[in-house]
């Protein structure tokens, strides 16, 4: 299993920040997903299901994104999804943003990537880690990037 946690600062305020992880505007800060449809239930709903197509190279996978958790109060934001992608690996991850004053925002981005069979463990544990914190700080640089934007 493959574990990462990070967290930032970041100048703006919490709804513009917050904004980014809506459905409408997903694929700003998730440039390789081609789609994102509501399933079932609101989007700010825990239990909602969301079809999602993702494209790495010439491939696209899809998959059923769940929320597990989601919260949105004034001061504080939270987020949790998960999914199985490639019938090998189960994603969860997490967005967490706390208001700091109108114009920062704490933000937390937690994930696992676990094998779901002896394909994806055996591919987890080859894995190149640093490619996967890579992934997470390529992640983290393009959320602060489209909200200082925006």
């Amino acid at each position: 299993m493959i574990e990462w946690k990070r967290e930032t600062v970041i100048d703006t305020n919490i709804e513009n920040l917050w904004r980014l992880f809506l459905d409408e505007n997903i694929k700003s800060i998730m440039p390789k997903v081609e789609e994102h449809v509501l399933i079932e239930k609101r989007e700010d709903e825990v239990g909602a299901k969301h079809r999602q197509t993702y494209r790495e190279g010439k491939r696209l996978e899809t998959y059923i994104v769940d929320t597990l958790a989601y919260e949105n109060d004034e001061d504080e934001k939270y987020k949790k999804v998960t999914f199985i992608i490639g019938k090998a690996f189960e994603i969860t991850v997490s967005y967490y943003l706390i208001k700091l004053d109108e114009q920062r925002t704490k933000f937390i981005y937690e994930g696992q990537n676990r094998g779901v069979n002896f394909v994806g463990r055996a591919m987890l544990k080859l894995a190149n880690k640093k490619g996967n914190n890579d992934v997470v700080e390529e992640f983290m640089d393009r959320v602060e990037r489209e909200a200082i934007k925006a």
